[in-house]
């Protein structure tokens, strides 16, 4: 079994920089739909289930350092999305509810999900 990395996982700083650099340097500057909507939320399964899951493991929570399981995935997106899409805007009056961006959240989390539990040519060998 393969240690996951947490915070120092390729995909996760790929993802958090991502982030961090369109909220600072495109949005505000570039006029596209697709950066000031959906590009951040494709990257919250990536960018925020590493810090979650490494948080969970620091108190005793998640008791080993596998990569990500599917049903970790899927609870982790299920939770946000609710509160992202349910709790936030309509019980909180916060942000906007907005049903696609929980299509976007779960092409993330595919993505996430692909990239975590894939296997190195080696790995598929044995």
């Amino acid at each position: 079994m393969k240690a996951f990395r947490y915070c120092r996982d390729p995909l996760f700083l790929t993802a958090a920089t991502g982030y961090a650099l369109n909220q600072c340097a495109l949005k505000p500057w570039v006029a596209s739909p697709f950066l000031k909507g959906q590009f951040n939320d494709l990257l919250l399964i990536p960018a925020a289930l590493p810090v979650v899951l490494w948080c969970q493991r620091q108190i005793g929570v998640r008791i080993d350092d596998r990569t990500p399981t599917g049903k970790e995935i899927a609870l982790h997106l299920g939770v946000w999305s609710v509160v992202c899409e349910w709790v936030g805007p309509v019980l909180l009056g916060r942000g906007t509810s907005d049903p696609w961006d929980i299509v976007v959240y779960t092409l993330g989390a595919i993505g996430a999900a692909v990239w975590w539990n894939r296997r190195s040519p080696k790995e598929a060998l044995t």
